[in-house]
């Protein structure tokens, strides 16, 4: 069995999406690309997150023909695909319906940053990008023009893409995308959430990405916090 190591990635990621609640039945995928061949791993289609197994991952090339399985690829490898032809950077893809995050999806609207949540794992608005039909490039078309710098973007009428350096990271910014939807929903009910300054979320992303969890030499102190 070929690329076994990414395969057990991809699956425990798979598994990790019921674990957190952002799928339901057998929506919802993870992918991932490997680095030297550059085929992708990805959960097959239709089958129930309880039934996956690392062995019955698929594996397909660039244009997303199958180079090992017995499964059909997830009806969603096109817009998988079109993102990693697209953007070399990327090694993980998510994509769910989590219930908060596509709340706003399907009424069109970005998340701002409206807390340092959002600043830390994000740096800016998570974006909502148009309407894509179902099964072709065009999911991923949409992604690449509106993403912008963000790891997230919101799918209108659709649900939430997300991607990262790895299956990890990308599955990462899957959960705080739904946490951050969900608590924003919830002050939205109290009253009108204010954006930070563009400041504070340059330098609250600076700290997060590159010194959160780190040891501050300078000051003997560590800056992890959680």
């Amino acid at each position: 069995m070929m690329l076994e190591e990414l395969r057990k990635e991809v699956w425990q990621a798979n598994m990790a999406l019921p674990e957190h609640g952002l799928v339901t039945w057998t929506s919802g995928n993870v992918s991932g690309r490997d680095p030297e061949t550059g085929l992708v791993v990805i959960k097959p289609s239709g089958v129930m997150f309880n039934e996956l197994t690392p062995e019955n991952m698929v594996v397909v090339d660039a244009e997303g023909m199958v180079v090992e399985g017995d499964l059909g690829p997830s009806s969603d490898t096109a817009s998988h695909l079109y993102i990693y032809n697209h953007r070399p950077d990327v090694m993980g893809v998510v994509h769910t319906h989590s219930n908060y995050a596509t709340a706003f999806a399907a009424v069109g609207k970005s998340i701002p940053v409206y807390l340092t949540a959002i600043a830390d794992e994000f740096g800016a608005t998570i974006p909502c990008g148009g309407y894509a039909g179902i099964g072709g490039e065009e999911i991923g078309e949409e992604i690449m023009r509106s993403i912008g710098n963000s790891p997230a973007i919101l799918m209108k009428q659709h649900g939430v893409f997300t991607i990262g350096k790895s299956v990890k990271k990308a599955l990462q910014a899957a959960v705080m995308v739904e946490d951050i939807a969900k608590t924003v929903w919830m002050a939205m009910q109290i009253g009108e959430p204010e954006e930070l300054p563009v400041e504070e979320i340059d330098a609250n992303y600076d700290r997060y990405q590159h010194r959160y969890g780190t040891f501050e030499a300078s000051t003997g102190i560590s800056t992890k916090e959680g």
